[in-house]
Protein backbone atom coordinates (compact mmCIF):
# COMPACT_ATOMS: atom_id res chain seq x y z
CA UNK A 1 0.00 0.00 0.00
CA UNK A 2 2.53 2.33 1.08
CA UNK A 3 5.23 2.34 -1.42
CA UNK A 4 4.41 4.79 -3.77
CA UNK A 5 3.62 7.28 -0.53
CA UNK A 6 6.98 6.96 0.78
CA UNK A 7 8.39 8.79 -2.60
CA UNK A 8 5.81 12.05 -1.65
CA UNK A 9 6.52 12.47 2.15
CA UNK A 10 10.40 14.18 1.85
CA UNK A 11 8.46 17.08 0.53
CA UNK A 12 6.39 17.23 3.89
CA UNK A 13 9.71 16.73 5.57
CA UNK A 14 11.59 18.85 3.70
CA UNK A 15 9.03 21.65 4.37
CA UNK A 16 8.31 20.63 8.03
CA UNK A 17 12.36 21.16 8.46
CA UNK A 18 12.12 24.50 6.49
CA UNK A 19 9.26 25.92 9.21
CA UNK A 20 11.52 24.81 12.18
CA UNK A 21 14.10 26.79 10.58
CA UNK A 22 11.21 30.05 10.73
CA UNK A 23 10.02 29.27 14.24
CA UNK A 24 13.58 28.96 15.44
CA UNK A 25 14.87 33.12 14.04
CA UNK A 26 10.93 33.87 14.51
CA UNK A 27 10.49 32.87 18.03
CA UNK A 28 11.60 35.99 19.41
CA UNK A 29 9.36 38.07 17.33
CA UNK A 30 6.25 37.01 18.69
CA UNK A 31 3.33 39.07 19.77
CA UNK A 32 0.55 38.61 22.32
CA UNK A 33 -2.78 38.61 20.54
CA UNK A 34 -4.88 37.67 22.87
CA UNK A 35 -6.35 35.33 26.06
CA UNK A 36 -9.23 33.26 25.52
CA UNK A 37 -10.85 32.14 29.36
CA UNK A 38 -11.67 28.33 30.02
CA UNK A 39 -14.07 27.42 31.69
CA UNK A 40 -11.78 24.40 33.32
CA UNK A 41 -10.43 24.22 36.89
CA UNK A 42 -6.63 25.10 36.32
CA UNK A 43 -4.15 23.59 38.47
CA UNK A 44 -0.26 24.16 37.36
CA UNK A 45 1.94 20.81 37.80
CA UNK A 46 5.47 21.33 38.18
CA UNK A 47 7.47 20.00 35.01
CA UNK A 48 10.65 20.92 35.64
CA UNK A 49 13.60 18.86 35.55
CA UNK A 50 15.59 16.83 33.23
CA UNK A 51 13.79 14.39 31.27
CA UNK A 52 14.52 11.13 28.97
CA UNK A 53 12.44 8.95 26.82
CA UNK A 54 11.43 5.61 28.09
CA UNK A 55 10.56 3.66 24.40
CA UNK A 56 9.41 0.47 26.70
CA UNK A 57 6.68 2.49 27.88
CA UNK A 58 6.21 5.14 24.47
CA UNK A 59 4.00 4.32 21.84
CA UNK A 60 5.27 2.42 18.88
CA UNK A 61 4.85 4.36 15.44
CA UNK A 62 4.06 1.03 13.38
CA UNK A 63 1.25 -0.08 15.73
CA UNK A 64 -0.91 2.92 15.76
CA UNK A 65 -0.42 3.45 11.77
CA UNK A 66 -1.65 0.13 11.93
CA UNK A 67 -4.70 1.48 13.78
CA UNK A 68 -5.88 4.57 12.06
CA UNK A 69 -5.38 2.57 8.65
CA UNK A 70 -7.89 0.15 10.16
CA UNK A 71 -10.53 3.00 11.31
CA UNK A 72 -10.27 4.83 7.85
CA UNK A 73 -11.33 1.67 6.03
CA UNK A 74 -14.03 1.10 8.49
CA UNK A 75 -15.06 4.73 8.05
CA UNK A 76 -14.86 4.41 4.35
CA UNK A 77 -16.76 1.28 4.25
CA UNK A 78 -19.36 2.98 6.03
CA UNK A 79 -19.39 5.79 3.71
CA UNK A 80 -20.08 3.09 0.70
CA UNK A 81 -22.30 1.07 2.56
CA UNK A 82 -24.19 4.42 3.12
CA UNK A 83 -24.25 5.48 -1.03
CA UNK A 84 -25.26 2.24 -1.68
CA UNK A 85 -21.70 1.74 -3.22
CA UNK A 86 -18.87 -0.74 -2.03
CA UNK A 87 -15.70 0.53 -3.72
CA UNK A 88 -11.78 -0.34 -2.32
CA UNK A 89 -8.40 0.44 -4.04
CA UNK A 90 -6.41 -2.33 -5.40
CA UNK A 91 -4.93 -2.95 -2.93
CA UNK A 92 -7.93 -3.29 -0.42
CA UNK A 93 -6.93 -0.37 1.73
CA UNK A 94 -8.15 3.43 0.92
CA UNK A 95 -10.37 4.85 -1.73
CA UNK A 96 -8.70 8.51 -2.03
CA UNK A 97 -6.13 8.13 -4.48
CA UNK A 98 -2.86 10.95 -4.89
CA UNK A 99 -3.84 14.07 -4.14
CA UNK A 100 -6.83 13.19 -2.43
CA UNK A 101 -8.66 12.67 1.30
CA UNK A 102 -7.18 9.31 3.00
CA UNK A 103 -4.83 9.02 0.21
CA UNK A 104 -1.82 6.63 0.71
CA UNK A 105 0.83 9.24 1.05
CA UNK A 106 -1.27 11.60 3.23
CA UNK A 107 -2.04 8.87 5.58
CA UNK A 108 1.76 8.19 6.12
CA UNK A 109 2.72 11.09 5.89
CA UNK A 110 0.87 12.25 8.84
CA UNK A 111 2.42 9.02 10.74
CA UNK A 112 6.00 10.21 9.84
CA UNK A 113 5.20 13.59 10.58
CA UNK A 114 4.27 12.83 13.96
CA UNK A 115 7.48 10.50 14.35
CA UNK A 116 9.81 13.40 12.99
CA UNK A 117 8.51 15.83 15.68
CA UNK A 118 8.49 13.52 18.95
CA UNK A 119 12.47 11.92 18.10
CA UNK A 120 13.64 13.89 21.02
CA UNK A 121 15.06 11.71 23.60
CA UNK A 122 15.89 14.05 25.93
CA UNK A 123 14.23 16.67 27.43
CA UNK A 124 15.53 19.79 30.09
CA UNK A 125 12.36 21.84 31.47
CA UNK A 126 12.21 25.30 33.00
CA UNK A 127 9.10 26.67 34.71
CA UNK A 128 7.87 29.18 37.46
CA UNK A 129 4.82 30.67 38.11
CA UNK A 130 3.63 31.99 34.78
CA UNK A 131 5.76 30.44 32.24
CA UNK A 132 7.29 27.11 31.34
CA UNK A 133 10.00 26.01 28.62
CA UNK A 134 10.34 22.40 27.62
CA UNK A 135 13.66 22.52 25.23
CA UNK A 136 13.62 19.47 23.12
CA UNK A 137 16.58 17.43 22.07
CA UNK A 138 17.23 18.23 18.58
CA UNK A 139 14.45 20.56 17.91
CA UNK A 140 13.18 23.96 18.76
CA UNK A 141 12.12 24.94 22.08
CA UNK A 142 8.10 24.57 23.36
CA UNK A 143 7.16 27.67 25.56
CA UNK A 144 3.88 29.27 27.42
CA UNK A 145 3.02 32.19 29.43
CA UNK A 146 0.07 31.04 31.04
CA UNK A 147 -2.34 32.61 33.70
CA UNK A 148 -5.26 31.08 35.71
CA UNK A 149 -8.29 30.77 33.69
CA UNK A 150 -6.90 31.55 30.64
CA UNK A 151 -5.08 29.73 27.07
CA UNK A 152 -2.16 32.30 25.58
CA UNK A 153 -2.25 32.60 21.98
CA UNK A 154 0.01 34.52 20.00
CA UNK A 155 0.83 34.87 16.18
CA UNK A 156 3.80 33.40 14.77
CA UNK A 157 5.14 33.20 11.16
CA UNK A 158 3.94 30.23 11.32
CA UNK A 159 0.53 30.47 12.01
CA UNK A 160 -1.02 30.12 15.82
CA UNK A 161 0.14 28.99 18.81
CA UNK A 162 -2.25 28.50 21.98
CA UNK A 163 -1.06 27.09 25.20
CA UNK A 164 -2.47 26.63 28.84
CA UNK A 165 -3.70 24.71 31.13
CA UNK A 166 -6.76 22.17 31.05
CA UNK A 167 -6.96 21.03 34.57
CA UNK A 168 -3.58 19.62 35.78
CA UNK A 169 -2.80 19.04 31.53
CA UNK A 170 -0.30 21.48 29.82
CA UNK A 171 -2.20 22.20 25.76
CA UNK A 172 0.47 23.00 23.27
CA UNK A 173 -1.31 23.59 20.13
CA UNK A 174 -0.06 24.78 16.47
CA UNK A 175 -2.42 25.65 13.62
CA UNK A 176 0.08 26.04 10.66
CA UNK A 177 -0.67 26.75 7.23
CA UNK A 178 -2.35 23.99 4.36
CA UNK A 179 -4.57 22.79 7.03
CA UNK A 180 -1.56 21.19 10.00
CA UNK A 181 -2.24 20.85 13.57
CA UNK A 182 -0.43 20.07 16.00
CA UNK A 183 -0.94 19.78 19.88
CA UNK A 184 1.12 18.45 22.30
CA UNK A 185 -0.76 17.75 25.90
CA UNK A 186 1.84 17.08 28.82
CA UNK A 187 1.05 15.27 32.20
CA UNK A 188 3.00 14.35 34.70
CA UNK A 189 2.42 10.99 37.12
CA UNK A 190 1.48 9.84 40.08
CA UNK A 191 4.63 9.62 41.35
CA UNK A 192 5.85 12.86 39.38
CA UNK A 193 8.77 10.87 37.99
CA UNK A 194 6.92 10.21 34.41
CA UNK A 195 5.88 12.65 32.11
CA UNK A 196 3.54 12.21 29.32
CA UNK A 197 3.48 13.69 26.22
CA UNK A 198 0.51 12.72 23.53
CA UNK A 199 1.21 14.44 20.66
CA UNK A 200 -1.61 14.81 17.79
CA UNK A 201 -0.88 15.68 14.24
CA UNK A 202 -4.33 16.43 12.04
CA UNK A 203 -4.40 17.10 8.54
CA UNK A 204 -7.54 18.41 6.36
CA UNK A 205 -6.07 15.73 3.76
CA UNK A 206 -6.85 12.82 6.46
CA UNK A 207 -10.01 12.22 8.35
CA UNK A 208 -8.73 11.42 11.69
CA UNK A 209 -5.74 12.56 13.55
CA UNK A 210 -2.92 10.45 14.35
CA UNK A 211 -1.74 10.46 18.33
CA UNK A 212 1.47 8.74 19.60
CA UNK A 213 2.07 8.86 23.27
CA UNK A 214 5.85 9.59 24.48
CA UNK A 215 6.55 8.79 28.00
CA UNK A 216 10.06 10.09 29.62
CA UNK A 217 11.35 9.51 32.81
CA UNK A 218 13.35 11.51 35.07
CA UNK A 219 17.22 11.37 35.31
CA UNK A 220 20.24 13.27 36.97
CA UNK A 221 22.84 14.86 34.44
CA UNK A 222 26.30 13.85 35.50
CA UNK A 223 29.37 15.96 34.33
CA UNK A 224 31.58 12.39 34.23
CA UNK A 225 32.52 12.44 30.68
CA UNK A 226 30.31 10.04 29.33
CA UNK A 227 27.27 10.93 26.78
CA UNK A 228 24.33 9.12 27.05
CA UNK A 229 21.50 8.99 24.87
CA UNK A 230 18.91 6.27 24.21
CA UNK A 231 18.70 4.34 20.71
CA UNK A 232 15.52 2.59 19.08
CA UNK A 233 18.26 -0.54 18.10
CA UNK A 234 20.68 -0.45 21.57
CA UNK A 235 18.76 1.27 24.10
CA UNK A 236 20.96 3.36 26.28
CA UNK A 237 24.15 3.80 24.15
CA UNK A 238 26.73 6.00 26.45
CA UNK A 239 30.07 7.27 24.93
CA UNK A 240 33.52 8.87 26.11
CA UNK A 241 33.70 12.46 25.68
CA UNK A 242 36.75 14.15 24.80
CA UNK A 243 37.53 16.06 28.41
Amino acid sequence: MYSSARHSFPRIALAWLCLFLVACGGQQQRQQQGRSVINQTDAAVDFSGFWELDYSQSDNIQVNLNALVRDLRQQNQQRAQAAGVYQQSASGMLIGGPGTTNSGASVLGLAQMAELITQSQLLEIEQDTHDITVKREEDFALSCEFYPGQYHTVETPLGREICGWDRHQLIFKMLLPEGLTIQHVMSLGPDGQRLNIATTVISDRVTSPFTLNRVYVRYEPQDNGYSCKMTISRGRVCTTEAQ
